[in-house]
Order: C-alpha cells, then structure tokens, then sequence
C-alpha cells in the first residue's frame, strides 16, 4: 500500500526544519547564502563576497534553474508537490490547523468541500497567519541576516521598509493560502504552463493504470465514458477524485492542474487494497507503464542535465576559491599632467583617483609600487588603513623627478603597473591594475618653465 502523503509531510517538515537552520549556521563569520543589500555583500559556502564580485551571481541562477529544469525532466511537477513553498503552506494550512488542530475539517480525504466559516475558522486564520509571519521572516533571512534581524526587530519604527515587506509578504501568503489555495497553482503559476515541454515519455508522473482500470474517458473527447468500466478493475469509487486538491479527475490523463502530489494514488491504494489489489494510480512515466518495464532515469536529457550541472556547480565552487580580499578600480583624474620645478628641474605628476575596497573580515594597512622605478608616490605619503568591510576614494600622486622621454612632437604615454598590498599580509593580500603615467614633449615643458620663471 503507497502512502504518498505521509512521506510528503515527513520531507515537508525536513525542509521547514534545515531552511529554518541555514541561516543560523556560520563559520568565520560567514552564512552558507546570504545576499544582503544592507551590507552589499555576497555569502556563498561561508565566504563573503563584496557587490563587485557578483560574477558568481549568474553561476547560482543558472544552477538554480537548470536544477528545476532536471528534477522536472525527470520527476515531473514534483517540485510543485513536494517542494513549492505554497503548496506547503497550504498543506500546513488545511491537513494540519484545519484538520488535526482545530477540528474544522472531519478529514483530508474530501477536499472538495470546503467548511463551514465559523469562529473555529478565525481561529486557525489567526494561528496560520503567526506561522506565515515566522516562514516569512526566515525567507528575508537569507536577505537579512537573522543576527541583524533580532536587532532591527527591536526598532520597528527605525525600519520601515524591512517590517513593511515582512508584513506585505505575510499577507500575500495568507491571501493565497486561505483564499486562493489551489487555484493559484491553476491559474496564476506560470510554471505550470511552461513544464510540459520539459516532459517525454519517460518523466516520472502521476498515471492511471488504463489496461487495468478499463477506459473511464475517451482519449479524444475527453468526455466520460462510463464511471465504472464493465471490463476493468476500477470501482468507480471516486476516492481519487474527492481527495484532489485541485478538484481534477487523474483518470483522464495529464492535466495542467495535476501537482504529483499523489494524494490520489494513497486512495486508490487504500480502496484496492481492501481487495488485495495494487493501486490503480501510480508515480511512473509512459513508457514504463505501457512496457511493463521499469522506470527509465537515466536517458540522454537527464544524463545532459547532470553533466552540465557539475560543470556549472565545479566552476560556482572554483570561482568561489578565488576570492579577493581586496578591490581596486583605478581612474585617471580629468587633467593630463601637472608640471612643477625643482631648481629647474621638471617635475612631472599624474593624479590618480583609487577606489578601494577591504572586502577582508580583518583591519589592514594598505600601501602601494610602481613597477617603473623612475617613477615615485608622493601622494599618500604613508599606509592608509581601512577597517573591514569598507570603501573610499583615496586621490593617488605619482611623480617623474627625471626626464623619462625626450620627444619635441607629442607626449609619451607610459604603460605601468601599480601594485597594491596589505603592510601586514603583502604576500597574500596583494593586487595588480595596469594603467598609464603622461609625460609631456619638451616644448610644453619649455613653455612651463618661462611661466615658472616669470617670463
């Protein structure tokens, strides 16, 4: 005998539990994920990445979604089943506060009636929407650190946008779950309609046994045949039907509104067990069904996925090593060059304007060199220090104190490397930026020199 539902329930409370967990777990200061606009950072296998590293952003979205793509491939809706947030709490909602709790519902195994609106009702809305809000706060969890969470939490007033989301998001949920239940998963979701193309003849779905059962619906029609079949094992009991959340009859065939619940296949397996029969409605694809052989997973597409999964989660984990523990973007200033004198010798300087970032969990003293020893900083004399997680502009002055380039037609544009490093960890906090140093021709040098000397 299949029991679907207590399997559901079992994995629906394993996923609560390990969401509800994640976010809690650090090391080093990091979350396992935590894309937090607060701090503009990025957490990704507890290593933190700063806004400027969101390259590995689209490697997570790919992931993510090639996932769904797969487990479809291979599973069918069970994703809208067995993982989809609303159908949890809608199960959350009417099995468990309607059902266990509150009594309201007499049992799940007709869901085509909906009780009476009572206090009972008003009751388990008040208890369900308690719920919502703690599933909602731990969602923005992995937007909000919970450790900041609890913090802003004790000045609402402070954080207006953050409560403001929390509760929109809530009623939405409570909007959808009391009122649109299923429905939504029928006419809004927009997953639903697009899965099909996802399927073969060897997904995994939900399917009536017609070579057992008999005939209930023409194929072409769909119009009901007969209830109960004269040549079939099928009672006609309609347990399949009552027990439907999306009030949809499995014996015609695949529909869009089926989830794969599989709340069906329990009640048929309870009803043609008491005549020692198998289900008549089982988790198995097209193929294995009309072959009478098993379930083939393992086929071109599903092996495609695979491959292309790894390739893409190995480079999420590789890129996610080379984490930089500094960020350096280096832009000229918009005058060429300045030109000063010293005893009569030209001095030569470029501005430069620095924006640096310590995306490090530590302090550190930064400083910097110039691959071109002809070339001096005069402009920070000294380290700067930044504290972790922070960034400013800092303007950069390099100087030539010699003649770099004789040339009487143009200026000479000077390829350098400037090399940036933490005082305290150089050998491995460390960064390169190529850029350029303007060095002026001589007959603009002439020119500065007879202004400088008053002529």
């Amino acid at each position: 005998m299949s029991n679907y539902t207590k399997k559901r329930y079992a994995f629906f409370t394993f996923m609560s539990v390990f969401i509800f967990i994640i976010p809690w777990i650090r090391i080093n200061g990091n979350h396992l994920f935590l894309l937090s606009f607060d701090k503009k950072e990025l957490n990704l296998f507890f290593t933190s990445f700063s806004t400027q590293e969101l390259y590995l952003m689209p490697f997570v979205l790919i992931f993510f979604f090639l996932l769904i793509f797969f487990v479809t491939t291979l599973g069918g809706r069970i994703w809208c089943g067995w993982a989809c947030p609303q159908t949890i709490f809608r199960v959350l909602y009417r099995d468990l506060i309607q059902t266990k709790i509150f009594g309201i519902r007499q049992s799940t195994a007709n869901k085509q009636k909906e009780p009476q609106h009572d206090i009972k009702n008003l009751f388990a809305i008040i208890f369900f929407a308690i719920l919502v809000l703690i599933g909602t706060s731990n969602l923005l969890w992995f937007f909000v650190p919970p450790e900041d969470f609890f913090v802003y939490l004790q000045n609402p007033a402070e954080h207006k946008l953050l409560f403001g989301i929390v509760i929109g998001f809530a009623a939405f949920f409570i909007f959808d779950t009391v009122y649109l239940g299923e429905k939504f998963c029928i006419y809004v979701c927009p997953y639903a309609r697009i899965q099909s193309v996802m399927f073969d003849n060897d997904t995994v779905q939900v399917i009536y046994d017609e070579k057992r059962g008999g005939k209930i619906y023409d194929p072409v029609t769909k119009a009901m045949i007969a209830n109960k079949p004269e040549n079939g094992e099928c009672i006609g009991c309609e347990a399949c039907v009552r027990i439907c959340p999306t009030h949809i009859d499995i014996r015609k065939g695949m529909q869009l509104e089926c989830i794969n619940c599989l709340e069906c296949s329990d009640a048929c397996s309870k009803v043609m067990g008491k005549l020692g029969k198998k289900s008549l409605i089982n988790w198995t694809s097209e193929n294995a069904i009309t072959s009478g052989n098993k379930i083939k997973f393992f086929r071109f597409r599903t092996i495609g996925y695979i491959v292309v999964l790894s390739v893409v989660l190995g480079l999420l984990l590789f890129i996610s090593t080379k984490k930089e523990h500094m960020l350096l973007n280096i832009n000229r200033t918009t005058e060429l060059y300045n030109i000063n004198f010293d005893n009569g010798n030209p001095i030569i300087a470029n501005d430069y304007t620095f924006m640096f970032e310590n995306t490090d969990r530590k302090d550190h003293k930064y400083y910097f060199e110039i691959d071109n020893p002809d070339i001096k900083i005069v402009r920070p004399a000294k380290e700067v220090k930044f504290k972790a997680g922070t960034k400013r502009k800092i303007i950069v002055r390099l100087v030539a104190t010699k003649q770099l380039v004789n040339d009487e037609r143009k200026d000479t544009i000077i390829p350098i490397v400037i090399k940036a490093f933490a005082v305290d960890d150089k050998e491995n906090i460390n960064i390169e930026r190529k850029t350029i140093f303007a060095y002026p021709k001589n007959t603009v040098i002439e020119e500065a020199k007879k202004k400088d000397n008053g002529f």
